[in-house]
């Protein structure tokens, strides 16, 4: 009974200490992998989304509040001075979690242009969401207010031939932006002014 009970309390004291430095491991490298998935993810989005803008939006991001949710949110002028916001939104695909960065109008709220920010979708099939931008390219010029489902749920937008699971999150991921715009838009257009 006695090894049992310091065999608890040894396994206890390990767990404590184990737990306690992954925490400041975690604590310590979390501000670096926030800058690397900003630097490698969003950056590139981005600026496909927002080509001719006037400004920096990633160095101008700020985030913005409401109704218990957390965004952020990279601002824009593009050169014939519309103001523009983009923002990320996750869907679920084959693989796990796709990113959708979304570029709006915040005058028509339009969608400028989105792309996909990350996935773990299968090579070659999945991961053209990604790659080719003709799929993702449906989105431009669309309003808020469509229905971003894929056609076969009686949405507006193409699925991709082979990969009908990764469309399907993408249009997720855009269906969650919309929700996001709506409930956030008083707030940047706040933060913006």
């Amino acid at each position: 009974m006695r090894e049992m009970l310091s065999m608890i309390v040894v396994l206890t004291v390990l767990t404590a200490v184990s737990g306690g430095l992954l925490a400041v491991v975690k604590a310590k490298t979390e501000p670096q992998i926030e800058e690397q998935v900003l630097k490698f993810q969003k950056a590139p989005a981005i600026k496909a989304i927002f080509a001719d803008a006037t400004n920096d939006p990633i160095k101008e991001r700020f985030n913005a509040k409401a109704e218990g949710i957390e965004l952020q949110i990279f601002p824009s002028t593009l050169a014939d001075g519309v103001k523009a916001v983009a923002f990320e939104a996750k869907g679920t695909g084959f693989g796990g979690p796709i990113g959708l960065m979304v570029g709006v109008n915040i005058d028509t709220d339009e969608i400028i242009a989105a792309r996909v920010t990350t996935h773990s979708e299968t090579p070659g099939i999945g991961s053209r969401a990604k790659e080719d931008l003709s799929f993702v390219g449906q989105f431009a010029g669309m309003s808020m207010a469509s229905n971003f489902g894929t056609k076969g749920q009686g949405g507006e937008i193409d699925a991709m031939s082979g990969a009908t699971v990764t469309s399907v999150g993408v249009s997720q991921a855009a269906v969650a932006a919309q929700d996001l715009y709506k409930k956030l838009k008083p707030e940047i257009v706040k933060q913006m002014n």
